[in-house]
């Protein structure tokens, strides 16, 4: 279903140029929807578009096999509006884009925002950055932060408002991550329901303390693996260090972490999936970043 009139065309180029909007009326891939609804393009110029990020579904970009249902709004701008390809910059993958929100699936050793040391080489700057049209810089904000030494999901805002609203409903997102610890945990599923507080030295301790908040890490066994284990781990509340201090105190640390178990190649905790309502419209969002090649690798 076409919601507004196409303008005159002269050919393909044309076409590939103009902009559309369609509501879905039956479900089915995109590419094939794009084809009965556009049957004057043709079938690379449609390729091209989905690829380059110029068509989206309810504001967000899609790949050419994935699905549309029966009221999604589609949208095909003109080669001029594309903002952002799939493939983000320096080997870090786009996961969702919207106009509000931004994920991506964040390497290990890249750190999140900057600091008083790093102010160039972070995952804000590089997505900011790859944003940035010609003589329109990109505004970005963080609407969380994962460690540098952990991979996954990471979410930005792209407006003060919507990190506020993202901020202000965090307790109601879903936070899981996956975790190789060392030894078997003993029960194999918990809660860990211990508060924390920093050191002056910045180390997170577990315990009773004047500042000590409270904090809850439920984990449950996946799969063991020799020597380690491997275990999904939600977290109930955000703390600092949160999950690596309380699975260190639990006797089983980390592997790889460098401050509260043994250093290694790379730290085995990987922010996995995320699930939160959109700031928009209030529908369930889930993001989901698989654990990269090697992970958990001793």
């Amino acid at each position: 279903m076409r919601e507004a009139a196409a303008k005159p065309s002269r050919g393909d180029a044309t076409l590939a140029a103009m902009a559309e909007r369609f509501v879905v009326d039956a479900p089915g891939r995109l590419l094939e929807f794009l084809r009965r609804s556009l049957p004057g393009w043709k079938r690379s110029t449609l390729e091209q578009r989905i690829r380059a990020g110029s068509v989206r579904v309810n504001g967000a970009t899609w790949r050419r096999n994935d699905f549309v249902t029966v009221g999604d709004q589609v949208s095909v701008g003109d080669r001029d509006d594309v903002e952002i390809e799939r493939e983000a910059p320096a080997g870090i993958e786009l996961l969702h884009l919207d106009d509000d929100l931004v994920a991506i699936d964040k390497p290990a050793g890249l750190l999140s925002v900057s600091t008083e040391r790093e102010k160039q080489a972070t995952a804000l700057a590089l997505v900011r950055d790859h944003l940035a049209r010609a003589k329109s810089p990109a505004r970005l904000w963080p609407a969380h932060r994962i460690d540098r030494e952990t991979s996954g999901v990471l979410l930005f805002a792209r407006s003060a408002e919507v990190q506020e609203s993202v901020q202000a409903a965090w307790e109601r997102a879903r936070k899981t991550y996956l975790a190789l610890v060392e030894g078997r945990p003993t029960p194999p599923a918990g809660v860990i329901d211990q508060p924390l507080w920093e050191d002056r030295g910045l180390f997170v301790r577990v315990g009773r303390h004047p500042e000590a908040k409270a904090a809850r890490t439920r984990y449950a066994t996946r799969e063991t693996r020799g020597a380690s284990t491997l275990v999904e781990v939600q977290l109930e509340t955000g703390r600092r260090h949160q999950i690596r201090a309380h699975l260190a105190w639990l006797g089983h640390p980390i592997v790889g972490d460098p401050r509260y178990g043994t250093a290694g190649a790379r730290m085995g905790l990987h922010a996995w999936k995320l699930e939160l309502d959109h700031p928009a419209d209030g529908r369930r969002l889930e993001l989901v970043a698989p654990p990269p090649k090697g992970f958990g690798a001793r």
